[in-house]
């Protein structure tokens, strides 16, 4: 299987500051980094690190090169990167001492994905290949179609969220993944129970409290607590959960096992600063989980 994913690729500025700045508050920065970002980027690298094969279909604009040179040198196929003439999508980010963090973000290079260059990416795509996007880049609707046309698994991160885009698109998904806020919001939207939504499978991301997997067709519930650790930045914690998951689950693994694996990369990733360079790879989860059943700690799905 080849994971294709429609995805930001963005440059993350990180401010670390003693904690989230109120309205018409200035706080100083203890310190300032520079890294690889975006929603789509941040996936890739990790479906990447878990040991699978990913083609990022994106764009960056003619300022910021290097980004796909870290993405090539990460693991990520960027054959499918284009170049325009904005500027290439950034995020401000503000992490406090506790690891929460507060993201502005600007769109640039990441909207003029045409649907034109989408259809050249997809072009080698074959039945049974996944394709994933999320919400920060143009021409998701039509790409979305085009995946479902080829018989590939669709795999939607309906984030940043908006009901109404979320709603046209839930016909054309096959894994729909919210955090447990939106999964109300969209819940209350459409007048439906959250285990009820319109799609085949719905991941909800719960934070500390781990994640449910609900397969509304058999009504089944599978969820996997978090693993226990002092969070320093939460970062692209969400993203490197379902990249490894997706990853795990080309690998064969069961899908509460893929979950479980999925849980402990976020949980190596919140322990360190950053975003797509702060993904663990699939030997550093294969030693986490290992330290974890050697001290008799383990954590098993429920559901």
């Amino acid at each position: 299987m080849t994971v294709f994913n429609l995805g930001s690729i963005n440059v993350d500025r990180f401010y670390r500051v003693p904690r989230l700045p109120s309205p018409g508050e200035t706080l100083p920065a203890a310190g300032l980094s520079i890294g690889l970002g975006g929603k789509g980027a941040n996936q890739s690298v990790a479906v990447a690190r878990g040991g699978a094969k990913v083609f990022q279909i994106g764009m960056v604009g003619p300022d910021n090169g290097w980004v796909v040179d870290r993405l090539h040198a990460l693991g990520v196929d960027t054959t499918f990167i284009g170049t325009s003439d904005s500027p290439t999508g950034h995020a401000i980010i503000n992490v406090d001492d506790s690891g929460e963090n507060a993201i502005v973000t600007l769109a640039g290079a990441n909207f003029d994905l045409s649907t034109e260059h989408v259809e050249r990416a997809l072009e080698s795509a074959v039945a049974g290949d996944v394709f994933m996007f999320q919400n920060e880049v143009s021409s998701k609707a039509e790409a979305a179609r085009r995946a479902r046309e080829k018989g590939m698994t669709v795999v939607y991160s309906a984030a940043p969220f908006r009901e109404d885009i979320v709603a046209e698109l839930l016909p054309l998904v096959d894994l729909l993944v919210l955090n447990e806020i939106e999964a109300r919001q969209l819940g209350r939207a459409l007048g439906v129970p959250e285990d009820r939504l319109p799609v085949p499978n719905v991941l909800v991301t719960r934070g500390a409290r781990g994640a449910a997997w609900t397969d509304t067709k058999a009504g089944t519930v599978l969820g996997i607590p978090a693993f226990e650790v002092e969070p320093v930045d939460t970062t692209a914690a969400g993203d490197c959960f379902i990249g490894h998951l997706v990853a795990s689950l080309d690998k064969g693994y069961r899908r509460e096992e893929a979950m479980r694996r999925a849980a402990a990369a976020s949980a190596i990733k919140v322990t360190r600063h950053g975003a797509a360079e702060a993904i663990p790879t699939e030997a550093e989860i294969d030693t986490f989980l290992a330290g974890i059943e050697t001290h008799g700690k383990d954590q098993r799905p429920s559901g």
